[in-house]
């Protein structure tokens, strides 16, 4: 069973993407756990339309202190890895709120304890399947149950508003971990 499957095994929603790469699975796994989206400009753009509107509100009440930073991988809980074969994180809470809904996460076990009614729980899990000594395959899944039937009638409008950007996110995301992991390859 993968991580992915341990973690959610019922979903309502979920998206998958793989790209071959040219470098050996532990290398692929290490780039896969170290990756930060803050070169990607499509992602940039894309998390500051998605946040404009909170920050357009903390603005307008007269908030003191800058608003929440930006969303990225750092708002992610890792949940488990195995070897250099898997990795998975998670993320739970009201994602179709303006400022996420995120509930707090701290590991594992949290997460499949999390139950928390009118809430939505993700995985972005990862395997690395070896194709021989110095290519890997990478698969990306993203999964999402909703807890109950209102997380469901509330967040199906937003998955289905957010997917295609997500889809091209992911995809880039697998492009620049396979370029990280490929220059590591040569170095």
């Amino acid at each position: 069973m993968h991580l992915h499957e341990k973690y959610l095994p019922r979903h309502h929603f979920s998206e998958r993407h793989a790209l071959e790469i040219g470098a050996p699975q532990a290398q692929v796994m290490a780039a896969a756990r170290g990756y930060r989206p803050d070169g990607d400009a499509l992602f940039k753009y894309a998390i500051a339309a998605r946040e404009l509107p909170m920050r357009a509100l903390h603005r307008l009440q007269g908030r003191s202190g800058a608003p929440q930073p930006s969303f990225g991988m750092d708002n992610f809980t890792l949940l488990e890895q195995r070897g250099d074969e898997e990795l998975v994180f998670g993320l739970a809470g009201k994602f179709w709120q303006a400022d996420y809904g995120q509930a707090g996460i701290a590991d594992g076990p949290s997460f499949l304890a999390f139950n928390a009614p009118g809430t939505a729980k993700l995985v972005l899990g990862f395997v690395a399947q070896p194709l021989d000594a110095t290519h890997t395959r990478l698969v990306t899944e993203t999964r999402v149950f909703c807890v109950d039937a209102e997380a469901r009638r509330r967040f199906a409008p937003y998955w289905y508003l957010i997917r295609p950007v997500s889809g091209l996110i992911r995809r880039r995301m697998l492009a620049a971990i396979g370029r990280q992991a490929a220059t590591r390859a040569t170095s």
